[in-house]
This record gives structure tokens, sequence and C-alpha cells, in this order.
């Protein structure tokens, strides 16, 4: 649940569509014509972002003396995946200018001077912010200078992207069958097929998503993208392949992204690349039934036949079109990892007989079942299918597919988006790594999380002691009043109860604090051997049990100092008792309530890596891969010929028997419910707002 790229994101996007409502309102713009204008801006802040930490990186360098000091040029921004900004585009400059009618043209300037820098990018960014009224854009550069905007990483302008087409479809304003790709289903593409040489392809590659995110996985492992790949990609919608090219600048990467009429995909290769690719990714549009088979029948892209034709000469439907495609795109050892609708793997008729063509080759590698909900703006599961050029010729594996259900796989985002943690999309990677015999990795990612764990129990230490001198203060502030001598005192009672769980606090806090520097010490043994790892877990189980109570105790002692001061307020008027010094005692509570959140967050970080372990170690206790009931199966090809060569995972892994809750996440069903209360109220307010709009204009 941690190493979020997008913290802090969400409050941000509330207020985005009000900008959006605010262009609406003051422009006279249609959707489609001020999106543009705003994803401009937001380019400007991010590239900024950008510019700024590759221009401290360099700085810093040249300090070290492993950089000379010299004039900077572009090729030095490039290669910390930034753009050398012009000042006149970097977003302070926008910011410190009056609003004296020029705003507008300054800004169109600014993309101008961008453009000239970066010939990638010419004809690409808006113009026309002279149609705007100054102050508008005075407010929205304002309200794009957030603390969120300035420090969140990642996919950012492509997460935006999503936002708006989500708002969009909702509007029904922008929604021609396009949705973007959420970050943690591409995560899971990437790390499944480790795109980290050669030529990447997206043939749909809607704001550049699959690119910016293969391009993380090659610079966490130290290397250099545009050293190491080449990436294509071709876009029907030519403002979303305008949104791929800003995209991928503003990370200082470059691309050939070709924009057209979807057909050009179905009937062309836009970019020559059949039998060229090393790894191909894609979201392609599902169920399209209206390609003209006449047209697509020769197609050498098309190995496997036509998977259907109806009366009316069309394909039945494109997805395994696109299959064979992607197929076919891919050299003789790529891979390839693609979204599909659900309903593809076990599609009858014509193009059942694709799919078993595209069995016998042996390049169906793995397939994983993802739940509904993963999507903005839509709600059907989904799967994702990958292929392996080099496993056709691995006479082990070539009549092996690795089945893997993940709909029960997930956390909740809002009340209506779910997707996967970082540690989740790990997980899954790990069992993908036991399928190709990789171990050390499965080892080194549990090794990854006991360490983590140890360290968040190290940290959640000075937590806890923050927590107790909060307490105490102010426990030493209601004191006096609450010790005082009355008939019949109703303070007696939750004063007793709170001393005596400020007491089992304190012991348990030391306690903790003993064990996690036991933990500590115990950790530094050099074998990180299956065995040892187990060991070392099995010795963190008694910490993650002390996490769990200890957070139920904060919680405890939260409540009871709450009811003791309510008590005083309310039932026998504190407030006007020299002994209750309000200020002091509003301030001291306030702080408490700050360190009981971080002391228990502390405490749910260092249990939650624990757990991680655990969910790996208990389905594959010998570090090797093995069936594991409702989760992933390895099949052969006699069983999938003997389910007419169905491709869905949950045929083969069958149900989970259900587990005995021991352990029942208190942390994470609170969580949950917080995400339920949260999205109630803002559909509840969004209704109120829509409510009062239209009775405006009906006048009332």
């Amino acid at each position: 649940m941690f190493a979020d790229h997008f913290a802090g994101l969400g409050q941000f996007e509330a207020g985005l569509w009000k900008i959006a409502d605010d262009l609406r309102a003051n422009s006279g713009l249609a959707s489609n014509e001020y999106f543009m204008p705003i994803m401009g801006l937001l380019f400007l802040r991010q590239a900024s972002n950008r510019y700024r930490e590759a221009l401290s990186a360099i700085e810093a360098d040249q300090a070290s003396g492993k950089m000379p000091r010299r004039a900077l040029v572009e090729a030095d921004f490039r290669s910390r995946r930034a753009l050398k900004l012009p000042k006149s585009a970097r977003y302070e400059t926008l910011l410190e200018l009056p609003q004296d009618g020029t705003l507008g043209k300054a800004i169109s300037k600014s993309m101008e001077d961008v453009e000239k820098g970066f010939p990638p990018l010419a004809g690409q960014l808006p113009k026309g912010y002279e149609r705007f009224d100054g102050e508008l854009l005075d407010r929205m550069l304002r309200t794009f200078d957030t603390e969120a905007l300035r420090t969140a990483s990642g996919d950012v302008f492509g997460r935006i992207y999503e936002y708006f087409l989500a708002e969009f479809s909702k509007q029904g304003a922008h929604d021609n069958g396009e949705f973007f790709t959420p970050p943690s289903i591409v995560q899971t593409i990437v790390n499944v097929i480790e795109p980290d040489h050669g030529i990447v392809f997206d043939p749909a590659c809607g704001s550049g998503g699959m690119f910016v995110q293969s391009s993380h996985f090659i610079e966490d492992a130290g290397q250099d993208t545009m050293q190491r790949v080449t990436f294509y990609g071709h876009e029907k919608n030519e403002t979303t392949a305008k949104l791929a090219q800003i995209n991928l600048a503003v990370h200082g990467l470059q691309g050939s992204i070709r924009a057209g009429n979807e057909a050009i995909t179905y009937y062309k290769d836009p970019h020559e690349l059949v039998g060229k690719c090393d790894f191909v990714m894609a979201n392609p549009p599902f169920n399209v039934d209206e390609v003209d088979a006449e047209k697509v029948k020769g197609d050498p892209r098309l190995p496997f036949g036509l998977p259907g034709v109806n009366k009316g000469k069309k394909v039945s439907n494109a997805n395994y079109l696109w299959m064979s495609y992607f197929y076919s795109y891919l050299n003789q050892n790529g891979r390839a990892g693609v979204v599909m609708s659900s309903q593809a793997s076990s599609a009858g008729r014509d193009e059942a007989l694709v799919r078993k063509k595209l069995v016998e080759t042996g390049a169906v590698d793995v397939m994983i079942d993802i739940r509904g909900n993963f999507f903005y703006t839509r709600t059907v599961p989904c799967q994702l299918w990958f292929f392996d050029r080099a496993k056709e010729r691995d006479k082990t594996r070539c009549d092996q597919v690795l089945m893997l259900d993940a709909r029960s796989i997930y956390r909740k985002v809002t009340r209506a988006i779910y997707d996967f943690s970082p540690e989740q999309q790990k997980n899954i990677t790990a069992i993908v790594w036991l399928y190709r015999g990789q171990s050390d990795r499965f080892l080194q990612l549990i090794a990854s999380y006991l360490a983590q764990a140890i360290a968040a129990s190290a940290a959640t230490v000075e937590r806890l002691i923050a927590l107790e001198g909060a307490l105490s203060q102010l426990a030493a502030l209601i004191q006096p009043f609450a010790t005082t001598k009355r008939e019949a005192d109703p303070l007696a009672e939750p004063w007793a109860e709170l001393a005596a769980a400020w007491a089992t606090l304190a012991d348990d806090i030391k306690a903790f604090e003993a064990d996690a520097k036991a933990q500590a010490k115990a950790w530094a043994m050099p074998a990180r051997t299956n065995a040892a790892l187990h060991a070392a877990r099995e010795r963190l189980q008694p910490l993650a049990e002390r996490s769990r109570d200890l957070t139920k105790q904060i919680d405890l002692a939260a409540r009871l100092v709450g009811r003791l001061i309510d008590i005083a307020v309310k039932e026998l008027d504190a407030k006007d008792a020299e002994e209750w010094p309000t200020n002091e005692v509003n301030r001291a509570r306030k702080a408490l309530e700050g360190a009981c959140a971080e002391a228990v967050e502390a405490l749910r970080r260092a249990r939650y890596f624990v757990k991680q372990a655990d969910w790996l170690q208990e389905r594959f206790p010998d570090a090797q891969l093995r069936d594991v009931e409702g989760l992933v199966k390895l099949v052969n090809r006699a069983a999938i010929e003997a389910h007419d060569w169905s491709l869905t995972p949950g045929r083969y892994v069958g149900v989970a028997p259900e587990a005995v809750d021991d352990d029942f996440d208190f942390e994470e069903a609170m969580r949950s419910i917080h995400i339920d209360l949260k999205g109630l109220n803002e559909e509840a307010a969004d209704l109120a707002s829509r409510i009062a709009r239209n009775f405006e204009g009906l006048g009332a």
C-alpha cells in the first residue's frame, strides 16, 4: 500500500474538474476544446518539475567533481530524463508574470519556445491561450502550483488524462470507446515482459503510459532508456497521439508516434514492424465488429487466418485480429503483454480455431485474470495475455501455460475504482519468476520485505515515543481538573481507565522497542537461503502481532481521552474552571491526534511487509512454483485442449478454500469504510450541486 507515485493527487483531481467547469462557464468552449489547453499547462508544470530535479542532480555532480563545470546543454538534461526548458517556459516564470492582458500571449510563446528546443514536439503543444481571460489563466496556473503536483512522480500526465477521460465519460462529452490503461495494470505488464532492449511497440498507445512505465523499469535497473530501446506507437485519435508525444517529452523521451484512423492499424502496418519487435504492449479496443474482411484476409500479420466473418463480410470480432497482429510483430525472441476482453479467452467457433493455433505455436506464456473496476470508465473485468516467442523453441516449456487468477488480489482506491498496490504487483510478478525458474529473484523479494519490516519497526519506535510524549503532555494538562474531588464524580472511572490503558501502552511500547532491536540484530545474519528467510519471518511474527495489538491500544487510549474531555467540557463546564487551560488542552489534543495517526501508520507499515512475506512463503514454501487452489496452476496443452482450448485461468485454478479469519485486518477494514464514506459524501455533494444548477437554470 506504500510507495505510490500518485499520493496526494486525489485532492487535486477534485479541484481539476472545477477548473474545467470554470473554463466551460467562462470561455464558451466545448470539452474537446478546453481539454488540450489544460493539459498544456500541466505539461509545463511537470516539465518544470523534472527540469528542476535534473538541474539539482547536475549541480550536485558538478560540486562532487563527477561532472566538469561548464555551460549546460540539452544532453545533460536528456540523460536525466528531462527537457532543458528555456526560462520563458519554466512554471515559476509564468507565475511571476503580471495580469496585464499579456499572460495568454506569454504562455503561447512558452509553448513555441519549448518546441524550438525539442523538435519532436514541433506542432504538438497547444497554443492560442490569448483567447482566455487573464484572470482565468492566472487562476489555473496557481491551481496547478500545488505541493502534490510539484512533488509527484511517475506518469502523472497520464494519470490526469485518465481522470479527464473518466469525467468526460460521465458528462457524455468525450467517450469514443477510449479508456486509459490503469498504471497498476501497465506496471504488471512491464514486470512480466521486462521491456529492457530493442524495439518496443504499442499499436494502440493512448497517452503513452506503456512507454513511460517501460522507461521507469529500465532506469530502475540503472540503465539509460534511450540507449536501450526505441519506442514506436500508433493512436487513432490525433489529439491523444499529441498527448503521447507530450507525455514522452515530459519524461525526456522520444518515440515515433503515428496518428490516424483506427483502420490504418487494421489494414496496414504503420511502422512496417512485422517480425521486428522485441516487445509489444497494448490495450486495444475490445470487441470491434466493423473490420472489412476482404481488406484484411491476405494480411501477412494473420498467420492463423480470419477469426470469423459475418453476413455483411465484416470480421465478427476483431479481438483475434489484434492477437494475431501482436504475435506477428514479435521477432523470434520477442515478448508481448496485452490487455484483452475476458470474453476472448473462451470465445467459440472460428475464434476458438485461431486460439488453438496460437496455443499450438507454444508462444502463449502467461494468462492473468483481472477483476472488474480497474478502469475509470469501464467496470468490466479483463485479462492479460502474454506471449513469449522464445518459448516456442524451449522443449520443456513450449506446451505449458501459466494460469493465474488475480481477481481476489486488489486494493480499493475509491468506491468504484480498484487497483494493485505496488507490493501486489511484485507478488504477482514473483509467481511468474518461479514459473521461469528464477527462485533467486523470489528470495530477494522475500528478503526485501523482511528488511523493510525491520526498518519500519525501528522507525516505529520513534513514533511511539512521540505518542507517549503527546499523551503525557495532554494528561498533565487535564490531570488537575480530572482528579479534583467531587461527589458522584463522572470523571473518576474514565480517568482510572485512561491511567490503566496508558500504563499498559507504556509497557507494550517498551516491549516493542526491545523486540525491534533484537530483530534488527538477528537480521544481520549473512545467509539469505529459503530456510533462513522462513526462520526470519517466523521470528518477526510476534513483532507483527505487537504492531496489531498496539494499534488497538492506541485507538482505545485515544477514545478514552476523547471521552474524558467530552465529559469534562459538556457535563462539568471545564472551560469555565481555572484548572482547565482550554487553549493548551485543545492544542495538546490536536497534537495527540497527529501523533496517534503517525504511530498507527508506522505500526501498520511494519506489519504490512511481514504480511507480504507471509503471502508469498505460505503459498510457495519451497521457493518453487506449485499449484495453489484459486490462484495459480501450470497447465499443459493437453489440459487446454480438453477445455476446448480455453485460456480462462478461472477454469483451471479452481476456487480457493474459504480462509478462517484468525487475524482480522482492522486497519484495512477501517480504510475501506472510510473510502466508501468519502465516496458517498462526494456523490451527495455532487448531486446537491447539480440540483442547485438545475434550479438556477429554471430561474428558481
